[in-house]
């Protein structure tokens, strides 16, 4: 993602095996090792617009269009991934498998490919100098920061009495405070929190009720209006509030509109993500089994996309005519897809999904990546 993006994730993977939830601790109820269709179909799709999304940022410029379909992307792509992660955080207890898969899963990928992201852009933006910090999430490692943040307090949420409001006074707070700075992308880890925790308070129920037929005919006029209302604003209005990495003064904004447009991005966004939602299929689909590869093609693809800019596949002046338009969105979708391939991600598995049973005591911690 550009620095606004992300991530991806996948990234949304839970501590668990499985995409069912598990139930309470002793329940007594056995672990289920099927997968749901529906989620992994959700998270290639939203993937392949993350991947569109980056491949549309240089040819904002001069298409008003574009710039729309680029806004209104990103006001629900990254949310419903904080969402899904959330989802799939609900069992997290801070036990120590759970925590070592979070390290082998997220903190791990974060350090490898933030090395590997820093060399890259020293080659690709001839900035040889250009230092290594992993404080400073470069590009879209801000992702892996922030779901490592998330999900170590995942415990804490659940014992608020009122996670999400105090969720979205956090968020509203940040954009406040334009000292918070770069670190760990602090700004977007409190600004995407309430997606994160409005994800924890899901329950299966809810996603039943969003892919109801009534919810699906509803979906489609939200999303044109939608996009309708986007196409309207790309003149009128700074879309980086969608962003979620700046505070109101950063964006030149006065102090009041921080928490006025925190709010108002949160409630379009989660209407989208609903209306995206209700349209994912709940069956297995061709792309299903790609939505199990989406933490590998969220962190590869970033290098097509910056390196894209770096060969001048952007300069022929018809890329930025309707088909080239056209061109550039269907070629990142096939990238994307070929990305979250299998035998791309065996290729790839020790850095995307890396093992460190030898760093860690006792045979309880040799496990694999997180879910």
């Amino acid at each position: 993602m550009s620095a606004d993006a992300t991530p991806a994730p996948t990234v949304t993977r839970a501590p668990q095996r499985q995409h069912r939830p598990l139930p309470s601790a002793g329940a007594g109820a056995r672990r289920v090792d099927q997968r749901d269709p529906f989620f992994d179909n959700a998270k290639y799709l939203a993937i392949v617009l993350v991947a569109v999304g980056h491949a549309w940022e240089p040819l904002r410029e001069g298409s008003r269009a574009v710039t729309a379909l680029y806004l209104l992307v990103y006001a629900f792509h990254m949310p419903a991934f904080a969402m899904i992660s959330g989802y799939f955080s609900r069992d997290f207890e801070a036990q120590p498998r759970q925590v070592g898969r979070l390290l082998t899963g997220v903190a791990l990928p974060y350090v490898v490919f933030e090395v590997a992201y820093t060399l890259f852009t020293r080659w690709t933006s001839q900035d040889p100098d250009r230092p290594i910090s992993l404080l400073d999430p470069l590009y879209l490692t801000w992702f892996l920061a922030a779901l490592f943040i998330w999900r170590l307090t995942a415990p804490v949420w659940r014992l608020a009495r009122w996670p999400l409001p105090l969720a979205l006074a956090i968020a509203m707070l940040a954009t406040l405070s334009p000292s918070i700075g770069d670190d760990l992308g602090l700004q977007r880890v409190l600004q995407f929190l309430p997606y994160f925790v409005l994800g924890l308070l899901l329950k299966p129920e809810h996603f039943r009720l969003v892919r109801r037929r009534a919810v699906r005919a509803l979906a489609l006029p939200v999303l044109v209006c939608a996009l309708t209302v986007a196409y309207w604003a790309v003149p009128r209005m700074n879309y980086a509030w969608f962003f979620h990495s700046e505070s109101a003064e950063e964006l030149a904004a006065p102090a009041w509109y921080g928490p006025l447009m925190t709010l108002a991005a949160f409630g379009c966004s989660v209407v989208l993500v609903a209306s995206f939602l209700a349209w994912v299929p709940g069956r297995r689909t061709w792309f299903t089994a790609l939505g199990a590869g989406t933490l590998c093609g969220f962190l590869l693809h970033g290098f097509v996309a910056q390196g894209a800019k770096h060969w001048g596949w952007y300069d022929p002046a018809w890329i930025r005519r309707p088909v080239g338009e056209i061109s550039v969105t269907l070629i990142a979708a096939v990238v994307m897809t070929a990305l979250c391939a299998p035998g791309v991600q065996r290729i790839f598995h020790r850095m995307t999904k890396p093992r460190m049973a030898y760093a860690l005591r006792g045979r309880e911690h040799r496990f694999g990546h997180t879910r």
